[in-house]
């Protein structure tokens, strides 16, 4: 799929226990996705930032609202930085999600809200619902015909989202899904892969030293032997993309950095650091996390950014 076809605009309301407790997803990442719409013709995604921002007599949230102009995450959702949080946008004692998925939605899944009706373009909200939902289910290696229900499906007493919305263009929830697996299969018309060039040595080098190393002898020292390993070839195979001998005096072939390390390496410490550098105005420490990511994808072949 095109997976910058559109922007996630984050801006996240505050956290208050009825809209967000800023408790964490129990599964870590989504282990599927509520389709809903508001049920609030003509109301846009920001009129809905500002209602849950201020909303203080009952308990009610979800983390994403889309309308004909963005993709609006008002509760973390873990594509960004932030992992994924809680929202209120399922019922408790309602038991379907629980038969189905093993667990409550609030709990294991995102809730993504379709904004309709009013001056709100119906197809451009929807091509953008549609992507969204397919670049959470690409993201999460989710089945969008199994792991999408609709909110009416899972409350069908009370509910009638997202077909409502759906119903006012003609289109069904089988449609839907069937558009999700579709834009999933989407590709850019041309896509030009770059070929994978040799980190420098001295890149790798600080990156062991400064990140991988101490957190290699903070989780032996806790005992977890598996995620020592898991950085020990994280640092090794640094190494063989700079072609650093693993052993003294041997000869360190060249290897493609794998593409899930530099993904790993930029988004658990050179974000992080760059975002500092940003708040603090520091232009040169911003300038080397970039180098140093940019770096890191031209080892493994991916576009620079």
């Amino acid at each position: 799929m095109i997976k910058n076809k559109y922007s996630i605009e984050r801006r996240y309301i505050n956290k208050r226990q009825n809209v967000r407790p800023g408790t964490r997803l129990v599964s870590g990442t989504p282990g599927f996705l509520v389709a809903h719409d508001t049920g609030n013709p003509g109301a846009s995604a920001d009129n809905h930032f500002n209602y849950f921002q201020t909303l203080v007599n009952r308990s009610a949230s979800a983390q994403v609202f889309i309308d004909d102009k963005k993709i609006l995450e008002i509760i973390p959702t873990g594509t960004g930085l932030n992992p994924a949080e809680k929202a209120w946008h399922v019922l408790y004692n309602v038991t379907t999600d629980n038969k189905l998925y093993g667990d409550d939605a609030n709990d294991i899944a995102l809730g993504v809200e379709l904004c309709y009706g009013g001056k709100i373009d119906f197809k451009a909200a929807y091509d953008r619902f549609v992507w969204y939902l397919a670049y959470c289910c690409d993201k999460w290696r989710l089945n969008p015909l199994t792991h999408i229900p609709s909110h009416k499906q899972l409350d069908p007493t009370r509910k009638s989202d997202v077909d409502q919305a759906l119903m006012t263009a003609g289109k069904t929830l089988k449609d839907l899904l069937y558009d999700v697996a579709k834009e999933m299969q989407e590709q850019p018309a041309v896509t030009v892969v770059p070929a994978a060039v040799q980190l420098p040595a001295n890149v790798a080098q600080t990156l062991i030293d400064d990140y991988i190393s101490q957190a290699w002898y903070a989780v032996r020292k806790a005992g977890d032997a598996l995620t020592a390993q898991h950085l020990h070839n994280l640092a090794n195979n640094l190494r063989l993309a700079a072609r650093i001998p693993l052993q003294p005096g041997s000869t360190a072939p060249f290897t493609q950095l794998p593409k899930s390390n530099v993904q790993e390496l930029v988004f658990r410490w050179l974000s992080p650091g760059w975002i500092a550098a940003k708040v603090k105005g520091d232009k040169t420490a911003m300038t080397y996390y970039n180098n140093t990511a940019n770096h890191l994808r031209r080892a493994a072949g991916m576009p620079t950014e």
